[in-house]
């Protein structure tokens, strides 16, 4: 082997330690602060009937530690990852990305011990937000180098879509931050009040998560699925549609933006062609053979968390069928994608490691999406008190979720600590 050789098999190394650091951290917001909290406060929703007698702030702790601690932590680390200035072996940025981590770590830590212990929670939540604020610029200072191949008149449609994502996850922080500095200046608890958070939510689901997951779908779907290319022109309206309901509610028209959300999902899945007939056969060497099932499935759920959103806002009276609308958003489309597709790259990105086992794959997929079931029926039923009998099934679908969460972070980490690295080198 070659000196260069060499030298780019230990920088090779060096990047899939990097990842593995974003991913581990990820797994751990997911199964602890994340997932646990989440049984333990759906437990107590379910023992006294009522969410209104548990912290507001422990269950903003756990939604927030879900998204940014773990989706987040995952989309830092194959960003970093896949940054050309990286791949070429440059050391500050890879001293850069180790330091976004760092401060990324620390800030998810932070907001959840002031939301959950409110500990200090004055001086650690606007701490928290300025970290992960800091540490996405530090992020995206690394990616705007990033620019289009020679001869191109622009990125790519489908990086653009991301490109929206990364907007709206700089707008969600931007938002964290003046919200954590008016609570610490005016705020009785580190809970967002009410009003303001449901704003808030839809700003992370519908202005952050959708875009960057509909980006990825129309690099990677017409690949795995052996689809026709992506409809771009009905990608873009949808996106289009989506970004004008998070603009409306901000701007407090949340009731009529739930119709803009159905009708953008539509358009994405219609883009996405995900239920035509396929023209390939589906790339699932290494994952289990049901892999484009719970794609699709991943994309019934979010049309079904779209039309939940219009039924909450027509005819909710206790916020069960907002939950639902958001539970069907967060475990049914992005878990399920972030499962399927997470397991279907991570390992490959990660030094083309084999997935450790495609058939704890299919666990984690089939447990998560039967407790997702039964929460987004049950939380409609016992929340609007429609059946008593319901509040005694949603602990269960706690202990299905938790069960699918630990299946996928064991199967991941299996696959970085006990698989081998298959880096290819030439001598």
């Amino acid at each position: 082997m070659t000196p260069a050789a060499a030298d780019t098999r230990i920088y090779e190394a060096s990047l899939s330690r990097l990842l593995s650091a974003y991913i581990g951290a990820g797994l751990c917001f997911m199964l602890v602060p994340g997932t646990l909290l989440g049984v333990v406060n759906l437990l107590q929703i379910s023992g006294r009937e009522s969410v209104t007698l548990v912290l507001p702030g422990w269950l903003q702790a756990h939604g927030h530690a879900q998204v940014f601690g773990w989706i987040g932590s995952f989309i830092l680390g194959i960003g970093f990852y896949s940054i050309p200035k990286l791949r070429a072996g440059s050391k500050p940025a890879l001293a850069a990305a180790w330091a976004c981590w760092a401060m990324w770590t620390a800030a998810v830590t932070l907001r959840w011990v002031a939301n959950v212990d409110e500990w200090h929670w004055r001086a650690l939540l606007p701490m928290s937000a300025l970290l992960e604020l800091a540490a996405f610029l530090v992020f995206a200072r690394s990616v705007s180098q990033h620019r289009p191949d020679a001869g191109r008149a622009g990125f790519e449609p489908w990086t653009r879509v991301v490109i929206t994502g990364a907007i709206g996850l700089l707008l969600t922080l931007l938002a964290n931050l003046v919200l954590s500095v008016w609570l610490s200046n005016r705020g009785v608890s580190p809970a967002i009040p009410h009003a303001l958070d449901q704003r808030f939510l839809v700003l992370i689901a519908w202005g952050f998560l959708a875009p960057f997951i509909w980006g990825f779908s129309t690099r990677w779907m017409p690949v795995f699925l052996g689809l026709r290319p992506s409809n771009l022109a009905a990608m873009a309206a949808g996106v289009a549609v989506n970004i004008t309901g998070v603009i409306a509610t901000l701007a407090g028209w949340g009731g009529p933006a739930t119709g803009l959300f159905v009708l953008g999902s539509l358009l994405v899945i219609v883009a996405l062609r995900l239920f035509e007939p396929t023209v390939r056969t589906p790339k699932t060497r290494g994952v289990h053979a049901t892999f484009p099932v719970f794609v699709r499935l991943a994309y019934a759920w979010l049309f079904v968390a779209a039309i939940l959103g219009v039924a909450a806002a027509l005819f909710d009276v206790s916020g069960g069928i907002w939950g639902a609308s958001r539970h069907a958003f967060t475990v049914g489309f992005t878990s399920t994608m972030v499962f399927a597709v997470g397991q279907r790259v991570l390992p490959a990105f990660a030094g083309a490691r084999p997935l450790w086992s495609p058939r704890l794959m299919l666990t984690a997929l089939a447990l998560l999406t039967a407790g997702c079931m039964l929460r987004v029926a049950c939380e409609v039923i016992a929340y609007q008190d429609y059946a008593a009998w319901a509040w005694s099934v949603l602990p269960v679908s706690a202990i299905l979720e938790l069960a699918a969460m630990t299946a996928f972070a064991v199967n991941l980490f299996a696959t970085f600590l006990l698989e081998p690295v298959v880096i290819q080198v030439e001598a």
